[in-house]
């Protein structure tokens, strides 16, 4: 399914936050939006899933205006997965899943055999089957995100919405989530738009990247053609210096304040 974004505008208290945001998402492929804080990148894609309706403008699911298809619809169309989540203190990694199906089941109906072949494959592709049965609160860092992603996933969505998911994760733990991201979108085909700060991370993992910056589309493109040290220093306002890693992949570092 392709989504897009036409002449969206955000105000919030009277600040301008989004102004005129236009872009189409490549459908099945993996996309990045980045740029400076306070840019707009997480009020636009709550604003891609509804989950910030004060906006003007519209969002497209294959050329139907989101707002016409109601909640359900959409939460079985789309995922997001915030920055800020909370279950209760004695859910499981188990339970916590299962709440994904929540939009694909009638009230009060028993858990059918495709609600737990999704959850299966949930927590299989998410490398958390082993932790099914720990409450969430007990788990580290990058385990609790990997069980949230699980959720997400559970709902089968067609298209996943993620709000800098590697946020206060060590490095190993990003890279898991960076390869379990790229996993699902090769082999389920799930469009993948996803709010990142690593712009590295968007050099390696991704096919297109959006840069916002002061609440308008800076740039797009593949990020092989948009983040170099120059368009860095632009977007950031930071020098940087770039290398080629072992992998023939050139990489960005930020080297001080411009």
């Amino acid at each position: 399914m392709e989504l897009a974004a036409e002449n969206i505008c955000v105000k919030i208290g009277g600040k301008e936050i989004l102004r005129d945001i236009s872009y189409k998402f490549a459908p099945a492929k993996r996309t990045a939006i980045i740029g400076p804080n306070g840019a707009g990148k997480s009020t636009l894609l709550k604003a891609l899933c509804l989950l910030n309706e004060n906006f003007s403008g519209r969002v497209t699911l294959d050329g139907c205006d989101i707002r016409e298809l109601g909640r359900r619809k959409i939460s079985q169309v789309m995922a997001i997965l915030p920055q800020e989540k909370e279950a209760p203190q004695d859910t499981t990694v188990r339970q916590l899943v299962y709440f994904g199906r929540f939009p694909h089941r009638k009230i009060f109906s028993a858990d059918t055999k495709e609600d737990a072949r999704a959850v299966e494959t949930a927590l299989e592709v998410t490398k958390m089957k082993q932790f099914e049965n720990r409450q969430v609160a007990s788990l580290s860092g990058g385990e609790r995100q990997r069980a949230w992603l699980a959720m997400t996933l559970a709902q089968e969505p067609k298209i996943l919405l993620l709000d800098e998911p590697t946020t206060y994760l060590d490095i190993a733990h990003q890279i898991d989530v960076m390869e379990i991201i790229g996993g699902v979108n090769k082999n389920f085909g799930i469009t993948v738009i996803m709010v990142l700060h690593d712009i590295n991370h968007v050099r390696l993992y991704c096919d297109e990247v959006v840069v916002i910056k002061a609440g308008k589309i800076f740039n797009a493109g593949e990020p092989k053609n948009i983040l170099n040290a120059k368009s860095v220093e632009r977007i950031f306002d930071v020098k940087a210096d770039t290398f080629t890693n072992s992998s023939g992949v050139e990489m960005i570092i930020p080297v001080g304040k411009t």
